[in-house]
């Protein structure tokens, strides 16, 4: 495990600024301290950018297999590369609020044993040694679009998110908040990781406006990640789509860069 308090910020995703954030403020009370895993995929690097950004977040400390090349007077990053043992997490997670789990893979990327275990287990295994240094953490999990609790779905992916999903809200946090979106709009270019991601993104214009539940931007999602462990202010602890498309237009000041909408 490495440890890596960072310098002044220099850039972000996809080489865009971010703006600094006064963190030398009198008082710190009622700020939060953030944990984001996986801040080097699309969507928590979004997450990360927009913690740092965000004045009610004190400190964010980015947890992943690989460093970033970013820095931030509020990040402290920690390169981790065996997530199936965080043991030796448990001193860098004490004392967080919040935790913003983003780590995942790509359906058909890896065999079906490894999709399991970077799905399931490496969530469970995270959860024990947060909820054991920091009992009183939020939870933000990225699941997915049709993720089965039950079981029973034929598709892979749903019965791991699912079980991911049951162990989360079995683990003791007091705040679960578990974000299902559908397709998730790269916004910046990219290289797509299958076919068929590479035609929803060709027919993404079309698709957004004939399913527009079935869409949701990579920003939009990340923002609606952070706000909720944030403020934690809402009640349920299943987002849809939809649902967390409603709350991403009802958030404040969504960032100039972010042009267009679903």
């Amino acid at each position: 495990m490495v440890i890596r308090r960072a310098p002044p910020l220099r850039r972000l995703v996809g080489g865009a600024r971010t703006l600094v954030t006064a963190t030398d403020q009198a008082g710190t009370e009622g700020l939060k301290r953030l944990v984001i895993v996986g801040a080097s995929g699309m969507v928590g690097g979004y997450a990360l950018r927009y913690a740092i950004e965000n004045p009610k977040v004190l400190r964010v400390t980015s947890i992943g297999r690989k460093t970033l090349g970013i820095s931030h007077p509020k990040l402290i990053e920690v390169v981790h590369r065996d997530f199936a043992d965080c043991s030796s997490l448990s001193q860098t997670l004490s004392g967080q609020d919040a935790a913003v789990f983003c780590l995942g893979t790509y359906t058909g990327a890896v065999p079906d044993a490894e999709l399991r275990r970077i799905t399931v287990d490496y969530t469970v295994e995270f959860s024990r040694v947060l909820h054991g240094s920091s009992p009183g953490a939020a939870f933000s999990f990225l699941s997915g679009n049709g993720a089965d609790p039950t079981g029973r779905s034929r598709m892979s992916f749903a019965r791991y998110k699912g079980e991911a999903e049951n162990a989360l809200l079995a683990a003791g946090f007091p705040h679960v908040y578990i974000f299902r979106p559908a397709y998730i709009y790269p916004v910046e270019p990219r290289k797509e990781p299958t076919f068929s991601y590479r035609l929803l993104r060709a027919i993404y214009p079309a698709f957004r406006i004939l399913f527009p539940n079935q869409v949701i931007r990579a920003d939009d999602l990340a923002r609606a990640m952070i706000d909720v462990v944030v403020l934690e202010n809402e009640r349920g602890s299943v987002f849809e789509n939809s649902d967390i498309r409603a709350m991403a237009k009802s958030l404040p000041s969504a960032p100039a860069q972010a042009k267009g909408s679903t």
